[in-house]
């Protein structure tokens, strides 16, 4: 157990004792206690020197914050296995009463030696050193990530969505909380190219084989976005003209040896860029970049640093000949689906991934048609389990958002989701309600302050729908998206007669319409009370919801 000098508080010596027997859960999220709850960050600044030879970090962490509600005691994060040398309180002239830094938990209390009073801003510095996790199978299983170019060189990234940024610098771990801004100041080898997020403010070259890198985020940020990447690179990059009509570099970090895959792969950026802006309204972060790090794992959607790391091929994800990177497409699809717009509590993650997941089908279709949309639809029906509700309303750690079954239903039931759902609706609506969903207003879509970064809900999407549509949905999103099971449509067909019947759990309301194809010709039949019945020529062909838009089971009955 590290603990301060001073003597601390009661209640943080209970928690330390039953702390003692417990290993390190790698986790974010969950509750939040009152002492997270009491404050909101405002900032960061990060000034880190990272150094590949023993796989250390070492610095201190500024953290400034605005007090919600009054409270001498703050909850920060830092792994345990990183040592803590010294907490300053930078806005005051006194010390902090001490701080407790557990030996197998995440948590870090600050105590101060006065109630800080709603409304005013203060902030600590965190100095501290070690080794940090490395990633066991990023970014699923994250951490840093301590890896070797072909020539032998280090190759450095991080990861840390699922486990928590805590990982390796100190901050409010909750998806609720965003900083305003965040400076990241890196010091590594001078023979090492250093990329991060927002833009470059300058190099610092210490004349000793170090270097310091100075980048600087303009826009809210999440703390698992905030990023490093580190290799001796290259750099491809060019200017893209926004649909809003802003100017912004795109930069392509890459390893010497696959500069040619890289220049091959380089156009693909603007193009994926452009169709996205077309349906969803401009890039979020076109005040920073678009930023692009061959990275030493499959990829990550840091915040205007994506990390790639797939094969510099088309279909690296899906492997269905849609002719495009579905890797990159996916990533940069966040930017929206998780960067701008962020589920505050990790229960709503499908927003980011099955939303996000719905683009490579979309992008699929809107450059190879109909047909290819749908081999990709299928894809994902394949691998949706439905073993666990997609959005629960109580809150979730990301350690039990993606376990017990629900982890894969995130990205595939939350797109296919969408897919039901544009059905439901129709094509004009549900392209309105996407980009009203991602930008509220045309006055946002112009905004490069950051105002348009924000936190939602799968309530926000449905009031918005039904809001933007007069269509009333709620038994749409409590059958797919609230509870695991799928609904089930039920056939019958009898001489001159075919019945259809909507089985749901409990009983509840599911007007849902069925395509019916008879003979070639497709009629869209509404169910009263749950079932459809029409008369039919025993000769007739006749094929329910042709064209594969609902999830559900179907079930042919004898």
């Amino acid at each position: 157990m590290r603990l301060s000098t001073t003597i601390l508080a009661t209640c943080f010596l209970l928690i330390s004792v039953s702390a003692q027997s417990q290993s390190v859960v790698y986790e974010s999220g969950g509750v939040l206690s009152p002492e997270q709850a009491s404050f909101d960050v405002t900032f960061y600044s990060l000034d880190l020197k990272v150094d590949p030879s023993d796989s250390t970090v070492s610095g201190s962490v500024d953290i400034t914050f605005r007090i919600v509600q009054p409270t001498n005691v703050i909850e920060l994060a830092l792994d345990p296995r990183l040592q803590i040398s010294k907490i300053e309180w930078l806005s005051s002239d006194r010390e902090i009463a001490g701080f407790t830094h557990l030996e197998n938990d995440k948590r870090l209390f600050i105590t101060f030696p006065e109630t800080l009073q709603a409304e005013t801003i203060s902030a600590v510095r965190v100095s501290y050193s070690g080794q940090p996790k490395a990633a066991v199978n990023p970014p699923w299983d994250g951490g840093f990530v301590w890896e070797r170019t072909p020539s032998g060189e280090p190759w450095v990234g991080v990861a840390t969505q699922t486990n928590g940024a805590w990982i390796w610098w100190p901050n409010k771990d909750h998806p609720s909380d965003k900083a305003d801004s965040v400076a990241i100041n890196l010091t590594m080898p001078d023979n090492l190219t250093v990329a991060s997020n927002g833009r470059l403010r300058g190099e610092i070259d210490h004349d000793n084989g170090w270097k310091t890198w100075n980048w600087f985020v303009s826009t809210p940020i999440n703390n698992y976005n905030v990023t490093i990447n580190a290799a001796p690179y290259i750099l491809l990059e060019d200017t893209y003209t926004s649909t809003a009509g802003d100017k912004m570099d795109v930069m392509f970090w890459v390893l010497p040896e696959y500069k040619e895959n890289a220049e091959w792969l380089f156009p693909q950026f603007a193009e994926q860029m452009q169709f996205l802006e077309e349906i969803l309204g401009p890039y979020p972060f076109r005040a920073d970049k678009y930023g692009i790090a061959h990275a030493p794992y499959l990829g990550m959607e840091h915040q205007t640093l994506i990390a790639y790391g797939a094969s510099f091929e088309n279909d690296n994800l899906f492997g269905l000949n849609a002719g495009f990177d579905d890797l990159m497409q996916h990533e940069l699809a966040h930017e929206w689906w998780g960067n701008m717009i962020t589920a505050w509590d990790w229960r709503d993650f499908w927003i980011h991934e099955g939303i996000g997941t719905y683009m490579q089908p979309l992008y699929a279709e809107y450059l190879n048609g109909e047909e290819a949309y749908r081999e990709m639809m299928e894809l994902f029906r394949n691998r949706i389990s439905s073993e666990r509700e997609v959005a629960p309303r109580e809150s979730l750690s990301t350690l039990e958002m993606t376990g017990g079954g629900r982890g894969g239903d995130v990205y595939y039931k939350g797109a296919w989701f969408m897919h039901t759902l544009r059905y439901v609706i129709g094509d004009d609506n549900f392209f309105h309600v996407l980009r009203r969903f991602a930008y509220p207003s045309e006055e946002l879509e112009r905004a490069t302050d950051g105002s348009p970064v924000r936190f939602v809900t799968t309530d926000d999407l449905l009031h918005l729908a039904q809001d933007l549509t007069g269509i009333e949905l709620e038994w749409l999103f409590e059958i797919y998206l609230r509870q695991p099971n799928l609904p089930i449509l039920r056939a019958k067909r009898t001489p001159g007669n075919v019945t259809l019947e909507w089985l749901v759990p409990d009983e509840h309301d599911f007007p849902m319409p069925v395509d019916v194809k008879i003979n070639g010709e497709i009629y869209s039949l509404i169910p009263e009370n749950g079932r459809i019945s029409f008369e039919v020529s025993d000769s007739a062909e006749v094929e329910i919801d042709p064209h594969h838009w609902i999830l559900k089971e179907f079930v042919l009955q004898d």
